[in-house]
């Protein structure tokens, strides 16, 4: 679980930060259709990210910068009870009234 505050996820999510959970691909098996758009990140490899064609939303993402994982979108569960993130990146952008739930 990991919680991101870049300016990309900001714009992406248009919410203060995205959160996703990250799960080994072999783990994961996706159904319909979706949507793609793919950016560079600051680490240099490209992330893409698949939104649902119908209403717009991101559903999970691709980082190659970790091939072997998919990001799935915390809000695609809808389950107040799911876990907190564990990590958050890039603090240097985080609005400064929202809270670190990581500590």
């Amino acid at each position: 679980m990991s919680l991101c505050h870049c300016l990309a996820c900001q714009r992406r999510t248009g919410s203060t930060y995205g959160i996703a959970a990250f799960f080994r691909k072999e783990d994961v098996h996706v159904e319909g259709s979706s949507r793609r758009y793919a950016r560079p990140s600051d680490s240099g490899f490209p992330v893409t990210f698949h939104f649902c064609p119908s209403c717009g939303s991101t559903v999970f993402w691709e980082p190659q910068r970790k091939p072997e994982l998919l990001a799935v979108a915390v809000g695609a569960f809808a389950d107040p009870a799911f876990p907190a993130p564990v990590q958050a990146v890039y603090a240097e952008h985080r609005h400064p009234w929202v809270e670190d739930p990581i500590g």
